[in-house]
């Protein structure tokens, strides 16, 4: 696991120099998590412009703006809904691209990595699959309110200032976190229990098959992550067996996107790539069940 410059102000190991064109002909899919809309990726999405790439920022199923009532299927659409929706996405680009996601985008990431739809990924802050369990309480006693509402799985769920100020928006300075928290929306709650209680979902909606990724991920965790702290991303990696790297940002909690120091985090993944996931894809090996979906690399 290597560590990678964060919040708390260490030498950097890439420029961030424009490039312009470094990413000429190439699509990046930004995937938002939780609570979140198409906007939480705005800083990315203008860094990763003004290096030639095309981004491609979908909006997740019954997304409605802030102080809107959600739209009345919220609180039982799945995980396996979001996913199906970015395939199809994904599908009217014509190739596969890589992708960037954040939180429950980066458990999105990995589902569609496992469906054979992306190029290479970089999870932010991400959400596990199904099948790692955590003794650690923390996660879960910061929504504590939410799980002890009588079936919350078939609701949406917006938790309060409060909670998400500790659990969630930490690494932000404190006079943003209500700016931010302004902008965030009710989310599903059968998509918060198929992640949180993935071993009461029947459909197994965040079921990875690890064997069926064949792509490169990188996974960055921050030091300060109460929701998806390190040593659950730490045992996710693991269990890829060298399809993934985890590296760690000091300093950083759970908002990546938006924390200060973000622009170093975009630059990673840009690093990522552009000069380590080719080489790190060259050994992974293809699944025999692979077909492309009609698909074809950027690169």
């Amino acid at each position: 696991m290597a560590n990678f410059p964060g919040a708390a102000g260490s030498t950097m190991h890439f420029s961030t120099t424009d490039r312009p064109n470094e990413g000429a002909g190439r699509t990046v899919m930004l995937i938002h998590g939780m609570w979140s809309q198409p906007r939480v990726w705005d800083n990315f999405r203008g860094f990763l412009e003004a290096r030639g790439y095309t981004v491609v920022v979908p909006a997740l199923r019954h997304r409605a703006e802030p102080g809107r009532d959600p739209h009345p299927e919220l609180g039982i659409t799945s995980v396996a809904d979001y996913a199906d929706d970015l395939a199809a996405e994904i599908g009217k680009l014509g190739r596969k691209p890589l992708v960037v996601g954040h939180s429950m985008g980066g458990l999105l990431a990995q589902i569609l990595a496992a469906r054979d739809l992306v190029q290479s990924a970089v999870c932010l802050a991400s959400a596990h699959c199904a099948g790692y369990m955590s003794f650690d309480p923390k996660p879960l006693w910061i929504f504590r309110k939410q799980t002890l509402s009588g079936r919350f799985w078939t609701r949406p769920q917006l938790p309060s200032l409060e909670t998400m100020s500790y659990g969630v928006l930490n690494g932000l300075p404190g006079h943003e976190r209500e700016a931010v928290y302004a902008t965030l929306v009710p989310e599903s709650g059968r998509a918060f229990f198929e992640i949180a209680y993935w071993f009461f979902d029947r459909r197994r909606a965040t079921v990875v098959n690890p064997a069926e990724v064949s792509c490169p991920l990188l996974m960055l965790t921050g030091t300060e992550d109460r929701l998806t702290p390190v040593h659950m991303t730490t045992r996710l990696v693991e269990g890829y067996e060298g399809r993934a790297v985890l590296e760690t940002l000091p300093g950083h909690a759970h908002w990546l996107p938006a924390e200060p120091g973000w622009e170093r985090i975009a630059e990673r993944a840009v690093h990522f790539f552009e000069a380590e996931a080719p080489a790190m894809a060259r050994r992974i090996p293809v699944p025999a069940s692979a077909g492309f979906g009609g698909l074809v690399p950027v690169r």
